[in-house]
C-alpha cells in the first residue's frame, strides 16, 4: 500500500476504517434480530399454552355437565321423556348443538335433533363410543360429518353407568363457533392460529376459517404435530406465509393448538434497520472520502515540494561523491604504488553511490535487501549461470543498515573476485537471508569451489569494516570465517 499515491492511500484508509464500522453495526442489528426471533418463538409457545388451557377448561366444564346429566334420575330410571327434558335444559346454552344417547352397538336411543317417535339412524363415527365402552372414561372425537346434522362436528362422549356397568353413552357436539371464539379472543393481530383434532384436521382457525376448517394442517406442519406433543419450527401456512410456529397437544382431548407469527413481521424491521445503517454509513463514508481527498491533495502538494527538495539534495550529494572521487583520483595519481588504493577507493565510492541511489528512489525511508545485494553484485556478474545465487524474502532496512550492508557486500565481492569463489571458473557464491524473531534479519555469504580461503597477515579495511564497524554502527553482529571451501560471513541487523 505504501507504493500507492497518497491521493489513493488516504481514501482507502478512510474506507478501510468506515466499512468495518458499518459491517459491525450491521452485525449488531442482525444479532438483535436473532434474539428477537428466539423471543418471538417463546412468545408464540406461551400463547398456545394459554389457548390450550382455555380449551381444556371449556371442555372439562362440558364433560362435568354431561356426567351430571348421565347420573340424572330420569336416565337412571330409563325415563326417556324426562331425560329429553333434562337434555333440552342443558342445550339452552348451546342452541345449535344436540345430545344423543347410544348403546354399545352404536344404535341411537335418543337424539334431541330427531323428534320423538321418528327413527334415528345409527352412529357413523363409533371411535369415541367404543373408547367410552372400553375404558369407562370420557372420550373426544375427531372431526366427522354428523349423520343427523349433516355438518362437520366433534363430540364429547361420557358413559352412563348403572349398577356398575356402562348402559349407554351420551354424545354431545359442542358448537364449532365456540372453538373459533376461543382462538379469536387469544390470537394477536396478524398471527395464524388453529385447533386441530388428532388427525391434524382444523376444528377452528384464523384467518380464513371458511376455507380451512375441515382441512388438514399444511404439509410443513402436519407430520410434526402428529408425531410430537409439543414443539417449535418454521412452517408455511396454507396461504404460503412463512411462520415461526409453536404447538402443544392437549392431554385432555388429544387435540393440538398451534400458532404462528409471520417471519416477515420480524425481518421487515431487520431490513429497515440495515437500510438505515447502509444509508447513514454511505453518507458518512462519502463525507469521509471527500475530506480525505481534500487532505490528500494538500499533502500531495507538500510531498511534491518535499520530493523536489530531496531530488535537489540527492543531486548535490552525487556531485559531492563525484568530487570526492575526483579528489581521490588526483591524490593517488602522483604515485604508481597508490594505483591499487585509488581503484579500491573509487570502487568503494561507486558501491556507496549505488546504495545511495536505491535509498534516493525510496526517499530515504528504507531499502530492500534483495535490491541492495543485486546492486552490489551487478559488476561481478559472470556469464556462467548459477554462480551467484540470491535467496531470501522481501525485507526492508533502514538507511544506515542499508548503507553498511552495501559496503560490507562490496568488500566481500571484491575479495571473492581476487582471492575467492570469483577468482576461478568453478567457484560459486550463495547469499541467503531470512527474518528472525525480534524484527531482525540474518544474511549469510557462503563461497564454495574457489581457492582455499586464508586470512591475510594483517586485517585490512574490509575485515575491520565487517567485524567491527558493521556491528557497532547498526546494532547488529558480524562473523567472518575462512574455511577451506571458501569464505563464510554471517551478518545480523534490525529490519523494519
Amino acid at each position: 500500500m505504501n507504493k500507492l499515491p497518497l491521493r489513493l492511500r488516504l481514501p482507502l484508509l478512510v474506507a478501510g476504517t468506515m466499512l468495518p464500522l458499518i459491517l459491525f453495526s450491521a452485525g449488531l442489528v442482525y444479532f438483535k434480530h436473532v434474539r428477537d426471533r428466539e423471543a418471538a418463538f417463546d412468545r408464540v409457545f406461551e400463547t398456545v399454552k394459554s389457548v390450550q388451557l382455555v380449551l381444556d377448561t371449556e371442555m372439562q366444564g362440558i364433560t362435568l355437565a354431561l356426567e351430571v346429566l348421565a347420573n340424572s334420575r330420569a336416565l337412571q330410571n330409563d325415563d326417556m321423556p324426562g331425560f329429553r327434558t333434562n337434555a333440552r335444559a342443558f342445550l339452552r346454552r348451546y342452541p345449535t348443538s344436540a345430545i344423543s344417547l347410544a348403546t354399545r352397538d352404536g344404535q341411537q336411543v335418543l337424539n334431541t335433533d330427531v323428534p320423538e317417535g321418528q327413527p334415528i339412524p345409527p352412529r357413523v363415527n363409533t371411535e369415541a363410543l367404543n373408547m367410552v365402552f372400553r375404558t369407562g372414561q370420557p372420550a373426544y372425537s375427531n372431526m366427522f360429518l354428523g349423520v343427523v346434522t349433516k355438518r362437520r362436528i366433534v363430540t364429547a362422549n361420557v358413559p352412563v353407568i348403572r349398577d356398575g356397568k356402562i348402559a349407554y353413552e351420551i354424545g354431545f357436539n359442542p358448537p364449532i363457533e365456540m372453538f373459533q371464539h376461543i382462538i379469536q379472543r387469544q390470537r394477536p393481530e396478524g398471527w395464524t392460529m388453529s385447533i386441530f383434532d388428532r388427525t391434524g384436521t382444523n376444528l377452528a382457525r384464523e384467518p380464513n376459517p371458511e376455507q380451512t376448517i375441515g382441512q388438514q394442517a399444511s404439509p410443513t406442519l402436519l407430520p410434526t404435530i402428529l408425531s410430537q406433543k409439543e414443539g417449535q419450527l418454521r412452517t408455511y401456512s396454507r396461504e404460503d406465509v412463512e411462520l415461526l410456529t409453536a404447538f402443544i397437544r392437549s392431554p385432555l382431548t388429544g387435540w393440538t393448538v398451534a400458532a404462528g407469527i409471520p417471519v416477515s413481521s420480524l425481518t421487515a424491521p431487520l431490513w429497515r434497520q440495515l437500510a438505515i445503517i447502509g444509508v447513514v454509513g454511505l453518507v458518512m463514508l462519502g463525507i469521509g472520502l471527500a475530506f480525505a481527498i481534500g487532505m490528500a491533495a494538500r499533502i500531495a502538494r507538500g510531498e511534491m515540494l518535499h520530493g523536489l527538495l530531496i531530488n535537489e539534495l540527492n543531486h548535490r550529494v552525487k556531485n559531492t561523491l563525484a568530487t570526492v572521487q575526483s579528489i581521490a583520483s588526483q591524490t593517488f595519481r602522483s604515485s604508481v604504488k597508490t594505483g591499487d588504493a585509488r581503484r579500491k577507493f573509487e570502487a568503494r565510492l561507486s558501491s556507496l553511490g549505488r546504495a545511495h541511489n536505491i535509498l534516493s528512489e525510496e526517499k530515504w525511508e528504507s531499502a530492500e535487501v534483495g535490491e541492495i545485494v543485486e546492486s552490489v553484485l551487478k559488476p561481478y556478474a559472470t556469464p556462467e549461470p548459477g554462480r551467484l545465487r540470491l535467496i531470501g524474502p522481501v525485507v526492508r532496512l533502514a538507511p544506515s543498515p542499508a548503507l553498511m550492508l552495501s559496503m560490507v557486500l562490496h568488500e566481500l565481492a571484491t575479495n571473492a573476485s581476487k582471492y575467492g569463489a570469483l577468482a576461478n571458473d568453478t567457484g560459486k557464491i550463495v547469499i541467503d537471508w531470512k527474518m528472525l524473531e525480534g524484527k531482525r534479519v540474518r544474511l549469510q555469504w557462503t563461497e564454495t569451489g574457489g581457492p582455499p580461503a586464508q586470512p591475510g597477515e594483517r586485517k585490512g579495511f574490509g575485515s575491520l569494516l565487517i567485524e567491527e564497524a558493521f556491528a557497532s554502527q547498526v546494532g547488529g553482529s558480524a562473523s567472518l570465517e575462512y574455511r577451506p571451501e571458501g569464505v563464510v560471513c554471517v551478518l545480523e541487523c534490525p529490519h523494519l
